[in-house]
């Protein structure tokens, strides 16, 4: 083993046995970042930058589980991505669904799909939907599997739904507009139910959200790593728990 090698795994040791696991976020939000640009730094193909990424999330869950964190929400597709060329995207949804089923075959994770799934191809939707049916009796760590997200989409179908919801019951238009609140449209998100994220980890640099659960990050802390996702490593993960134990969370205050 190599010095470097050996120091590396002293110092990810000592910085996991310095995290106190009753200070880990609730909820970590994860953009998987930088496949393409990983690939072309590498001289690979991009859908070998894609499966690259996709190897590595089984990786992440296991650390999340380690840290204590109950819910993580992957974000794994966005509504813009599905405007590439298909012969990009194409080789990008059959390499989703597998890793999904695979994620669903370990029955290790509660899986739940979240996105326009209705602007998904119908074998990419079914795959999702039979991933959170198989796993729906998991009493394990929730995972979010976001999919033909886009934020400003979820606030725009969480609205349309509350108005049909109320034109099912007759309630007048006027009435709608003069009752609704913060909290009646958050219980129509995708993410209904379920805590905000406290802690939001992007790869590659990018220092932006992209419309990554843009309602529900209003008051968490974000992460911002320059490793591309396919290279991200466990102490990265630590380094974002360290950086996130150490901050004074305000909540808008």
């Amino acid at each position: 083993m190599a010095i470097s090698d050996l120091l590396y795994g002293v110092y990810e040791r000592n910085l996991a046995r310095g995290l106190d696991r009753r200070a880990a976020p609730r909820h970590v939000g994860v953009m998987l970042d930088g496949n393409r640009r990983w690939a072309k730094a590498n001289g690979f193909d991009t859908a070998d930058g894609h499966q690259a990424g996709a190897d590595k999330i089984q990786d992440l869950l296991s650390w999340c589980e380690e840290a204590g964190v109950e819910l993580v929400t992957l974000w794994l597709l966005s509504t813009d991505n599905l405007d590439r060329d298909p012969a990009e995207l194409e080789p990008l949804l059959r390499i989703i669904e597998r890793a999904v089923a695979d994620l669903a075959e370990r029955h290790r994770w509660q899986l739940h799909p979240i996105g326009a799934l209705d602007l998904l191809p119908a074998e990419t939707a079914a795959v999702l939907r039979a991933a959170e049916e198989a796993t729906e009796d998991v009493k394990g760590m929730a995972v979010n599997i976001a999919v033909g997200y886009g934020g400003r989409r979820e606030i725009a179908d969480a609205v349309r739904h509350l108005l049909i919801e109320h034109a099912a019951r007759g309630t007048a238009i006027e009435v709608i507009a003069k009752n609704i609140s913060v909290e009646e449209i958050a219980s129509h998100l995708y993410t209904r139910g379920q805590p905000d994220p406290d802690l939001v980890i992007r790869t590659s640099g990018e220092q932006r959200l992209g419309g990554f659960l843009l309602w529900q990050s209003a008051k968490s802390e974000f992460y911002f790593c320059e490793a591309y996702w396919p290279d991200f490593r466990r102490v990265d993960f630590l380094r974002a728990l360290r950086s996130y134990a150490n901050r004074e969370r305000r909540f808008g205050r």
